[in-house]
């Protein structure tokens, strides 16, 4: 077996905003895992909000050792982009060496297309306005929030796509006192969830003030091991692969958290159609799904993730899985 690491730069269709940053291109790690001939291959996003760079994430994957099963790899590597790569590799891998799709050996069902969101970023309230009528004919549309003057731009994009069903991601940027505030604004103007309001490790309070609508853990919950501290905080959890550390996981994940009775989201980082292929499985039947990656991009892999009115769909065998 061999690993092999490499860094692909994806231009940005626009400057992707939200209340950490900026960014104008998709910066990710592609890894390839050869075997007999045969090569599987996975993408991660490095995160800074996680401590990641591309230069740690490529060590995490050289001092892996030269033979690795998935198995092993959930105690090789922590949950994190690194094992994500490779777990995905090796999935691909194993389709490829034996001619079933991903999906068949991990006995699920045949996968179909997803409504996904699609991402407003952070601006103005005027410019949120006129993203928003520009894409008023998408069916979910997902509005990067967080700051302490969000109540305009939330009527801002309900005035140019009123009839789009709206969620909300808050990147951390609320207090408990901006979040009780704005609340009531939400549900007035029907947004249908808000996910991560406070801080990750200063959201207590959640639990004692009251959720007029789905509150979703999304920086608060990476793995299985996150789900003891959101109860009675959070109501959905938000998966992404490059959190979980891989497929594997994330569909442990996704098991244990519904067993719990917590409403499903399917979050990505911005990156390829590559990294979101592995996704399209978690995100099957859940109550959100947000892989609108490869439609913020402009340009993609060779072979792309199809998007269309009825929804992101399963990858394409020449792409993965």
């Amino acid at each position: 077996m061999t690993i092999s690491v490499s860094r692909d730069v994806f231009r940005l269709a626009q400057v992707f905003t939200i209340a950490r940053g900026s960014r104008t291109e998709a910066q990710v790690l592609t890894v390839r895992i050869t075997r007999g001939g045969v090569t599987g291959w996975g993408e991660c996003v490095p995160y800074a909000r996680y401590d990641e760079t591309l230069e740690s994430v490529e060590a995490q994957i050289a001092g892996l050792p030269a033979e690795v099963s998935r198995a092993a790899l959930q105690e090789a590597l922590p949950a994190g982009a690194a094992r994500n790569a490779v777990d995905c590799a090796l999935w691909d891998l194993e389709a490829k060496t034996t001619g079933k799709r991903v999906w068949e050996l991990a006995g699920l069902p045949v996968p179909g297309p997803e409504i996904t969101a699609y991402t407003l970023s952070l601006d103005e309230p005027a410019k949120m306005q006129a993203q928003a009528a520009a894409n008023a004919h998408r069916p979910l549309l997902k509005i990067k929030l967080g700051t302490p003057d969000d109540m305009a731009r939330l009527e801002a994009v309900r005035a140019g796509a009123p009839d789009a069903r709206i969620i909300v991601d808050a990147n951390e940027g609320w207090t408990a006192d901006v979040y009780a505030e704005l609340a009531p604004h939400l549900v007035r103007l029907g947004v249908q969830m808000v996910e991560q309001p406070l801080p990750a490790g200063a959201d207590d309070m959640l639990g004692e003030i009251d959720r007029p609508l789905p509150v979703c853990a999304d920086e608060s919950c990476h793995d299985r091991a996150s789900l003891p501290a959101l109860k009675g905080k959070y109501d959905m959890v938000n998966i992404k692969l490059d959190k979980t550390g891989g497929l594997t996981e994330a569909l442990a994940l996704k098991e244990a958290a519904q067993a719990e009775g917590y409403g499903i989201m399917v979050g990505c980082m911005v990156g390829s159609s590559l990294a979101m292929a592995p996704a399209t499985l978690v995100a099957q039947g859940v109550a959100f799904t947000d892989l609108d990656g490869p439609l913020l991009l402009a340009e993609d892999r060779e072979t792309a993730l199809e998007f269309d009115a009825a929804g992101v769909h399963p990858p394409a065998p020449a792409l993965w899985g």
